[in-house]
């Protein structure tokens, strides 16, 4: 089995049987979308919705991102009408990224039902992470909850005595 990870900003289409493809996501987003007549499949992994395609960022833009999967499944053999896809993450972590990650998910939704791409499962939002592994042959995924990991807390500041830090040399 090869294993291919994506990061932000990237996707990957394949037909191989042997492959999946695996991220980790937090307040991103992926989008595995397969055709299950021809055996095709892709994930991408989005950090904004992006509408602005002049922007520095525009390769880690959904609405980018979405049209390279699209295209990379249509040069594979697969069908628009066809297209199955499943979604992931979008979630709100350590209080910071609830506005992204729900961001995240309406903007896939929307452009996957102004598409006429039919959402058939997937898991979005919520507060932890996500390991995603998807086999593009065959539109299999699995998902893995991650756990945030908590900062250590600091200790608490000791108020010293008066004389504290005096030092008596005999």
């Amino acid at each position: 089995m090869q294993r291919i990870n994506i990061v932000q900003g990237e996707y990957h289409v394949s037909a191989a049987p042997d492959v999946a493809i695996t991220t980790l996501l937090g307040s991103c987003v992926a989008a595995c979308i397969t055709d299950p007549v021809a055996r095709v499949g892709g994930m991408n992994h989005f950090l904004l919705p992006g509408k602005d395609l002049s922007s520095p960022l525009t390769a880690r833009h959904g609405v980018h991102l979405m049209e390279l999967l699209i295209n990379g499944l249509l040069k594979l053999g697969a069908s628009r009408q066809r297209l199955e896809a499943k979604l992931f993450g979008g979630a709100r972590i350590m209080n910071v990224s609830g506005a992204f990650g729900a961001a995240n998910a309406r903007f896939a939704q929307e452009f996957l039902r102004r598409e006429g791409i039919a959402i058939t499962g997937g898991s979005l939002g919520g507060e932890t992470g996500r390991r995603i592994q998807f086999w593009p042959a065959t539109g299999r995924v699995r998902q893995m909850l991650v756990r945030a990991v908590e900062e250590p807390q600091r200790p608490q500041s000791v108020a010293l005595p008066k004389h504290a830090g005096e030092l008596e040399l005999f």
